[in-house]
């Protein structure tokens, strides 16, 4: 499973999923702030890796007209408002545990929530 990112996730996440041997990668790394969210999208396709973020509305319509255009991505894993964003190690392990239930990563157009337990 790799990861990529979005803005609106931290990239301390992104740094402590690789001390985890998780392929992550963030937005900011990849000079990609303040993209539009298909431009993120179709990075994320692009690399191969499913987007992690918490805008679930906006990323779920995106989903359906990549369907639509039959523009498969690599997934979307939205990380619900309950955990906040300054959790990092929380959220960091809670991706690393995903990851593990998915080492081949996400289907095409699969829109997933991350579980914290």
């Amino acid at each position: 499973m790799k990861y990529y990112l979005d803005e609106d996730i931290s990239p301390k996440i992104a740094e402590i999923l690789r001390k985890y041997q998780v392929d992550a990668v963030s937005s900011h790394k990849a000079g990609m702030t303040q993209a539009l969210d298909r431009e993120q999208l179709e990075y994320a396709a692009s690399q191969d890796r499913a987007i992690a973020t918490r805008n679930r509305d906006d990323f779920i319509c995106l989903t359906v007209q990549f369907f639509n255009e039959l523009r498969p991505h690599h997934g979307v894993l939205i990380i619900p408002y309950t955990i906040p964003g300054d959790k990092f190690s929380l959220i960091a392990r809670a991706l690393k545990k995903y990851a593990s239930r998915h080492p081949a990563g996400m289907e095409p157009y699969t829109i997933d929530f991350l579980e914290f337990t």
